[in-house]
């Protein structure tokens, strides 16, 4: 699959503050609302509910531009650099509303509520605390306060959530073994992954095997992003050098079919994200994400809405095209449940309850 440069608009129903149940019965397919699922590639910021972002800058006094507000969802692109900088700039913009220990708990509460609406039982999100550590006391103070967000926003929807602190590629490798160190010490209290973020084509994988040994050493998940916007050699790296258990996006992995029967070798779990794809302009369209050739050479996909405040879809929607785009059956759809359930770092009880509950939808 060859990047491409195209970025269609999303129509109303794929905004993430609409409400779209899908009726079922007889006559119809059942609701892939309704599907109990494990959600493993989600951004901090990224989670946020369009209102929030909108009522947070007026709160704040922080001037949005209109890609984020009239223009909304945005039009992307991000195989050049340029491309990418306009992204991550948009991201910046978003990321300076959250002010007070008060807003990140609203978004995290907000997140786990529309988490359960779309039939997530488990949640990981990911989140590089450098970006909020001037505001919130710096790096430790940062994750303490993720983590008790996490926590409470967990009790109150029935959410299972795991957190995944991240390095970014364009930060010094050096920087990463100090995050590296930060997540192993709070592996007991809601840390479940090291993950390596930014541009792939900034920062090679293997500048970060330092940190990613450390993540491993402290039994953290390896969960680097990787063949998105580089091919089969960015898949490589993250496989050879970091160990990966989980790859953020590695579709670009079905360029090389050798690779890809490593991958399904080693039962690495590809965290595979269709809107996110087409809007950053990876692939033309949903139907050109290759979902149906991955799985078909038995590899393992876990659906990711990645950063619904920028794409504008949700984990529902992911299913969705799954089944309209690449004719996925409810059987095929709720194996690719499992799939996400199975490569999670979910507690095992939960991954029962998970799992019952897939076999009930199937079912019914």
């Amino acid at each position: 699959m060859e990047a491409r440069l195209a970025a269609p608009r999303h129509d109303r129903h794929d905004r993430p503050d609409s409400v779209r149940p899908q009726l079922t019965g007889r006559s119809g397919p059942r609701d892939v609302a309704a599907l109990p699922k494990a959600h493993l590639h989600l951004h901090f910021t990224g989670s946020m509910r369009h209102s929030t972002l909108v009522e947070l800058a007026a709160e704040h006094e922080v001037q949005l531009p209109d890609a984020l507000v009239e223009d909304w969802p945005p039009r992307l692109r991000a195989t050049d650099e340029r491309g990418w900088f306009r992204f991550q700039r948009l991201y910046d913009i978003a990321r300076s509303v959250l002010r007070t220990p008060d807003d990140l708990r609203r978004l995290v509460r907000e997140t786990a509520e529309d988490e359960a609406a779309e039939g997530s039982g488990w949640l990981e999100i990911q989140v590089d605390p450098s970006g909020y550590a001037a505001r919130f006391g710096g790096l430790t103070p940062t994750v303490e306060l993720v983590l008790d967000t996490v926590r409470e926003a967990s009790e109150a929807t029935g959410v299972g959530i795991g957190v995944v602190i991240a390095a970014n590629r364009t930060r010094h490798p050096l920087d990463a073994k100090t995050l590296a160190r930060l997540a192993v010490r709070y592996a007991d209290r809601g840390v479940v992954g090291f993950g390596l973020s930014n541009d792939e084509r900034r920062g090679r994988a293997y500048d970060f095997e330092g940190a990613f040994r450390i993540a491993r050493r402290g039994g953290l998940l390896s969960v680097p992003h990787g063949g998105e916007l580089l091919g089969p050699a960015s898949v490589r790296e993250c496989l050879e050098t970091l160990s990966a258990d989980r790859l953020g996006h590695g579709v670009r992995a079905v360029e090389d079919p050798r690779l890809l029967a490593r991958i399904v070798d080693r039962e690495v779990t590809l965290e595979v994200c269709p809107a996110s794809n087409v809007s950053l302009g990876v692939a033309a369209t949903a139907a050109d994400v290759p979902l149906r050739a991955l799985y078909e050479a038995g590899a393992r996909m876990a659906l990711g809405a990645d950063d619904p405040l920028l794409f504008g879809s949700r984990l529902a929607r992911q299913y969705e095209l799954a089944r309209t785009e690449h004719a996925f059956s409810d059987a095929e759809l709720a194996e690719l449940a499992r799939q996400s359930i199975r490569g999670s770092a979910a507690p095992d009880a939960v991954r029962r309850r998970l799992l019952a509950g897939v076999d009930d939808w199937e079912r019914a």
